[in-house]
């Protein structure tokens, strides 16, 4: 059963929220991040991407950035940027996008819930991206980013959360993208200890998004038991910053793929190709093609549209990995036609975010690139079956909106 525990959270003072919170630090690069950060030294991303307020030279992996990293981040307590909550609490984190709400608990997990697998994983993590995060998370002593994690719907959770809601909130801000982000403190010990023990009563937690962040956080906690051997297990260095989200709430929006040559084809033959696996019919008017059923895809060649079918006998539909769309695509098309064996490695490839629009499909292939395809989204009940299996999605299978803030909370793992 999960462990929520409440913490003394680090955030930020009232008036300065909306410039402290920031986007997180892997969506952007170190020169978007630069631009985003100009005239505004409050950014949490002074911490999150310290190589900002470095040398343009500086190796974003050295020592010196998570240094600087630590030393942002002090420095931002000691000038009461941050103020620390004087007891334990969970909060209560709601974001607003188009009209659409998720409201999650903001509160700590526990490694070992990770580690016994009461909190499921859906996605394999790259070793070099898992070293920076555990050296952030080492130098500065803290959890700087939440772990985005969801669970099936609890009507009890949710009438502790209606109630609370109903409060005047800490926090209330729109950020530059139109975003609201509502932030309401529980700092009753009744209403904590009621969440608690609610929350023990859930069999599973799944990461939503943020497995590069989660795995950092245990191996950390982990470094810790080495360093207090004597620990007891009530350290903070066991448990980790998540916000938690009913499965309810959550929107996965479409990841696109686009690639930059056919693989020595033509285009007749790389389309005789594709009609081994799929049916293909050119989109009316040429109109972007967004699929609204699984197993379709939209393919954008030589400036038009195509709607692609995955036709019956091409993927196990019992299986629940094989049977994603993403795996669809993967194994009857970009690897036996394009070559694209890994995804995750291959220069050949790019993924698009479907917040940015099929528009930016047709950019990237007018700008360079050769083809492009719009994917039907993952759905959270799909990623919770393949958590439950024990298995992992394929590279680049959900792109969650809104995504979460970083610099609102912030929790010290002394």
């Amino acid at each position: 059963m999960a462990i929520v525990k409440p913490f003394k959270g680090i955030r930020p003072q009232k008036n300065l929220v909306d410039k402290v919170a920031a986007l997180p630090y892997d969506v952007m690069n170190t020169e978007e991040a630069r631009e985003m950060v100009k005239e505004n030294p409050y950014s949490f991303l002074h911490v999150d991407k310290a190589q900002i307020d470095m040398d343009k030279n500086i190796n974003q992996y050295d020592k010196s950035v998570y240094e600087k990293a630590k030393s942002n981040l002090y420095k931002m307590i000691e000038d009461k940027i941050y103020i620390q909550d004087e007891q334990k609490s969970m909060y209560i984190y709601r974001q607003i996008m188009d009209g659409r709400v998720q409201t999650g608990i903001v509160a700590c997990t526990s490694i070992d819930d990770y580690m016994n697998n009461i909190i499921k994983k859906h996605e394999n993590t790259r070793a070099e991206k898992e070293q920076d995060r555990v050296n952030h998370v080492d130098f500065c002593n803290a959890n700087t980013g939440p772990i985005f994690l969801t669970y099936k719907n609890v009507s009890e959770i949710d009438k502790i959360v209606n109630e609370w809601t109903e409060k005047e909130p800490e926090y209330n801000f729109v950020a530059e993208d139109e975003i609201s982000h509502i932030v309401w403190v529980i700092n009753d010990k009744n209403t904590v200890e009621k969440l608690e023990n609610l929350f023990s009563k859930v069999n599973y937690l799944y990461i939503a998004d943020g497995h590069h962040r989660a795995a950092s956080a245990v191996r950390v906690g982990k470094m810790r038991r080495e360093q207090f051997k004597d620990y007891d297990g009530t350290e903070e260095f066991n448990f980790f910053l998540s916000v938690i989200f009913p499965s309810e709430d959550l929107y996965v929006m479409d990841y696109n793929r686009v690639v930059k040559d056919l693989n020595g084809n033509s285009n007749e033959e790389f389309m005789k190709k594709v009609g081994e696996k799929f049916t293909i019919e050119e989109h009316s008017n040429n109109e972007q093609y967004k699929p609204c059923e699984k197993c379709t895809f939209g393919m954008y060649l030589d400036n038009k549209w195509y709607k692609l079918t995955a036709k019956n006998g091409t993927y196990d539909e019992k299986d629940p990995v094989d049977s994603l769309d993403v795996s669809i695509l993967q194994n009857n098309l970009l690897r036996p036609i394009l070559n694209i064996e890994d995804p995750r490695t291959s220069d050949r490839i790019d993924f698009i975010g479907g917040i940015r629009g099929l528009k930016e499909l047709e950019r990237r292939v007018n700008d360079g690139m050769k083809v492009a395809f719009s994917m039907y989204p993952t759905s959270i009940n799909e990623l919770m079956n393949i958590a439950d299996a024990g298995k992992v999605m394929p590279p680049k299978s959900t792109w969650f909106e809104p995504k979460l803030r970083s610099g609102i909370f912030v929790h010290e793992l002394k």
